[in-house]
């Protein structure tokens, strides 16, 4: 088979080729040449680029500002005969290196595990059967079928194309969709030029095809130049950024105050090894150097926690955005409602017909005027024939279940079809299909070419919206005779089954001599067959979704291109839209959209809840529109026409089921399960993520502040120091990893969905924060200061009293660190246990303080010394003292301080409960 592999496919005709590959046109490859060609070609997947091993992460671990400072502490202390500081500090650098890597490596490969959470499907002929497959499986030979929207799996030649255009700007720059042919081509053009060949990572804007895959994995096009366009995840976010830029403007600050402590210490005659180790314990002490890893892991907590809640990030900062959103455009079929539609009415001949039975069970009635039909009139039977015909789906039947392999609402005209007697295989025997026209957004319509083999005709058969399809009828059948189309009767019966939330769709169809659809074919004489009408019904927990997100001051907006009468009963059943609102307050037509300026669409806005009969392109207006207002717009899509709007939402959401590759590839978020209450469910996790996120910068400033001051103080004032510098480097090393990091684990505050979103210009460090920040660190000086002078003046050692200065520094953190788990609420009035990783971290905590004071080896390397029971209580009860404290500070400025509405969002009033 190495033959095969590097042709130039584009000059040879796609039968040689099919031929070559011993595959066939119609039946595709056999299951054993699949095997073989598997056994030899291999899987169709690029290999992953080049990582750093992890040695070499490990070893990047070092890497770090502080690292070097403690370092360079190490190397400075051996020199000058302090072998056991020496040692102490080089243990702290392996130990911070240790749990870094530990850490950084977790939240990779939590970020690195979604990418295979979204498989790429492509749809092969195999053995005759149409099957969907993870695209990796594909081999060359494989006969692949393409549409609108679908991403192209692997190299393939042309056979068979319908208006048949492609995006390739990804791999040849150009702009614009390309529009490809089956003919073959000279072997010298270019890339760029051959319009025979589709791509593997391009994708299909329009039109559909059948090709056969001549390339896969490392021998495409796109496997060639994969190393330059390499993608890695990256950890980085706009919030890390910013964090790690304000982590470094600190280190610059500390390093030069300790510069100066440093001299200052020499000039009040402190030795100049004291006084180094001073320097250093004081830059240890006070940089949050934990900050930037914390953010990260508690990102890579957040993703995982809404993957598992059918919301993939594929982009990280979408996890900070999502605090943030405050109006959801969503559309309704399949994300509002279940998505699941059945045929309740048909309206033929003049008539209302009444259709029994629910899902996709092919069992039901037809009723006119409550009487039940033992024989359906012709014209109904002509609307389910022809409503068959025009349709690309199939029902499947599995131990009595049913379901349908394809679109619901092509589902559900087939169940209608079978229930009114259309047999299949008559269907497909007497009606051979000649060629078809898929439906298109903008089109708003499909077509099948038919021949009909037993009166030897052929007919156009026609489905999609009401005022396209009516567009091209001059008539209907009434009483099994043609007639002038009716279309006020028609247009008012229409807009009845609409205002009762049911999808209305208009079936026609003519005869023709044509053989192929063409323009011309489309332009009128159709017959206006009937009206088919189908419910979606809502999706309960759409609606308590819906509730919760307008509790939470986010505005939502269905956007659909569905009839308006449709769209405003469902947003009325969903509670988007008030029971007691006028259609013409609340809808917005796309035609009418079309006529609106900038600054009067910007107006409407006030009101508006639903937009319908929406073209794709006019998505991405109304993202402009509220944009324009300060929204922070979340937007759902699923089409190939969508993705434009999806890039510039703040957060563009595809729809893993339903949407195309295009959407998902634009997309920062894909829904698993295509439904609205995972995105209110995401919110909900991304205001978690920044609630524990600020959480643990409340609770390590005050802390690094605290430590700073005891050292920088003692230096100034120029006393003996209360905390020795390898004293700080075990409280900041220990409660970084065994109480502030807990944080990131905490649970969900019972009202994270009652306040309004989170204003992203804020800044991280707060009024509220650095209040907190000054209140807590000087009560850890004050406190530690206070009883290491008194224990002194005791006549207790120096050991001693700096033992329990320590004790009192970490048990402080560690009360202090339940204050934190709410920073509205007084801790009191919140459940104090729900977090076991913080109950664990606390526990852990206490067990190594305790072995830092009564253990040999740990008095040895810390100078610390055993204490008694009542010293113990002292420094209990003075650690706890730091509640009170906080509890003040909460109540006067941050209760104070809770988020209202802003002006904005006061006046929106379906921001509001209704």
């Amino acid at each position: 088979m190495q033959h095969l592999i590097g042709e130039n496919w584009h000059a040879l005709d796609y039968n040689e080729i099919i031929e070559l590959f011993e595959s066939d046109i119609d039946d595709g490859l056999p299951p054993l040449s699949i095997k073989h060609k598997e056994e030899f070609f291999g899987l169709n997947e690029l290999k992953e680029v080049h990582k750093d091993s992890k040695l070499k992460q490990f070893f990047l671990q070092f890497n770090n500002a502080l690292i070097y400072i403690l370092l360079a502490a190490s190397f400075v202390t051996a020199v000058l005969g302090e072998w056991i500081d020496s040692g102490v500090i080089f243990a702290v650098v392996i130990i911070n290196v240790i749990v870094g890597f530990i850490q950084e490596s977790k939240a990779q490969e939590a970020i690195e595990s979604l990418k295979n959470m979204v498989i790429t499907q492509a749809v092969v002929i195999r053995d005759g059967k149409k099957h969907n497959i993870s695209s990796k499986e594909l081999v060359p030979g494989d006969i692949v079928l393409l549409e609108s929207g679908f991403k192209i799996p692997a190299d393939l030649r042309v056979i068979e194309f319908n208006d048949l255009r492609v995006d390739e700007s990804m791999l040849t720059g150009e702009s614009l969709p390309v529009l490809k042919h089956s003919d073959e081509m000279h072997k010298e053009i270019t890339l760029n030029d051959r319009k025979n060949m589709l791509y593997s990572g391009t994708f299909v804007t329009y039109g559909r095809a059948k090709a056969i895959v001549v390339a896969t994995g490392e021998h495409t096009e796109i496997g060639k130049i994969a190393h330059l366009i390499s993608e890695t995840t990256s950890l980085q976010t706009p919030l890390t950024k910013k964090i790690s830029e304000f982590s470094k403007v600190l280190l610059y600050l500390i390093l030069v105050l300790a510069t100066i402590s440093f001299f200052v210490g020499i000039l009040r005659e402190y030795s100049a090894t004291e006084m180094f180790m001073a320097s250093v314990a004081l830059a240890v002490g006070a940089i949050p150097e934990g900050l930037p890893a914390a953010v990260t892991i508690t990102l890579a907590i957040g993703v995982n926690r809404m993957a598992k809640k059918n919301a993939i990030i594929r982009k990280l900062p979408a996890v900070e955005t999502l605090g943030s959103v405050t109006t959801i455009c969503s559309d309704k079929t399949g994300t509002l409602t279940q998505n699941k539609m059945f045929v309740t009415n048909i309206f033929s001949s003049n008539k209302m017909f009444e259709v029994s039975g629910i899902g996709y069970v092919p069992s039901g009635s037809f009723r006119h005027r409550d009487e039940q039909l033992d024989k359906l009139p012709i014209e109904v039977t002509e609307t389910l024939l022809s409503s068959y015909l025009c349709n690309e789906s199939y029902l499947i039947e599995n131990n009595g279940e049913y379901e349908i392999n394809g679109d619901p609402t092509e589902g559900a005209l087939i169940v209608a079809a079978l229930k009114g007697g259309i047999e299949e295989f008559h269907a497909a025997k007497e009606y051979k299909r000649l060629d078809i026209l898929p439906f298109e957004s903008d089109r708003q319509y499909m077509a099948t070419l038919n021949e009909n083999t037993k009166l030897q005709i052929n007919e156009l058969h026609l489905k999609g919206s009401i005022e396209k399809v009516l567009d091209l009828c001059q008539t209907m059948l009434v009483d099994e005779k043609e007639i002038q189309i009716d279309l006020k009767t028609v247009t008012a019966k229409a807009e009845e089954l609409s205002s009762n939330g049911l999808r209305v769709l208009a079936i026609a169809k003519k005869q023709t001599q044509d053989t192929k659809i063409h323009g011309a074919s489309l332009k009128n004489g159709f017959v206006f067959l009937g009206l088919m009408a189908m419910i979606d019904p809502p999706r309960q927990e759409a609606i308590e979704a819906i509730k919760e997100s307008k509790k939470a001051g986010i505005n939502v907006i269905m956007i659909t291109g569905d009839h308006a009468l449709t769209a405003f009963s469902i947003s009325k059943m969903m509670g988007i839209t008030p029971q007691n609102s006028l259609f013409n307050d609340v809808v917005l037509k796309g035609k009418d959209l079309h006529n609106l300026s900038d600054e009067e669409l910007i107006n409407k806005l006030d009101v508006v809840t639903v937009f319908a009969r929406v073209e794709p392109e006019q998505k991405l207006r109304i993202v402009d529109a509220l944009q324009s207002r300060g929204e922070i717009v979340a937007m759902t899509g699923d089409g190939v026409n969508d993705a434009p709007a999806l890039k510039q939402a703040d957060i563009g959401i595809a729809m893993g089921k339903g949407g195309t590759e295009v959407a998902k590839e634009a997309s920062d978020m894909i829904l698993t399960d295509d439904n609205f209450s995972s995105i209110e469910a995401a919110i909900k996790e991304g205001r978690n993520v920044f609630d524990n996120l600020i959480k643990f910068i409340t609770w390590t400033l005050p802390t690094n502040l605290g430590e700073g001051l005891v050292i920088l103080f003692s230096i100034m004032i120029g006393v003996t120091l209360p905390i020795l510098p390898v004293q700080i480097l075990w409280i900041n090393m220990s409660t970084a990893i065994f109480l502030g990091l807990m944080l990131v684990f905490e649970t969900k505050e019972d009202d994270i969905m009652s306040r309004p979103p989170r204003d992203p210009a804020k800044p991280i460090l707060s009024k509220e924060i650095i209040i907190m920040m000054f209140g807590v660190g000087f009560y850890m000086l004050i406190a530690s200061y206070v009883m290491f002078n008194y224990f002194i003046s005791h006549g207790m050692s120096e050991n001693y009293a700096r033992t329990v200065a320590v004790n009192i520094f970490v048990f402080t953190e560690l009360f202090y660190l339940f204050s934190c788990k709410n920073l509205q609420k007084s801790i009191f009035k919140i459940n104090i246990f729900d977090n076991k990783y913080l109950l664990y971290g606390v526990g852990t905590m206490v067990l190594f303080q305790v072995m830092f004071t009564h253990t040999s080896l740990m008095n040895t390397m810390f100078k610390s010394e055993p204490i008694t029971i009542l010293s113990w209580l002292a420094i209990i009860v003075i650690s706890f003292g730091v509640i009170p404290l906080v509890e003040i500070i909460k109540s006067i400025v941050f209760q104070n301080n809770t988020p209202k509405k802003s002006a904005k969002q006061q006046k929106v009033p379906h921001a509001e409960n209704d």
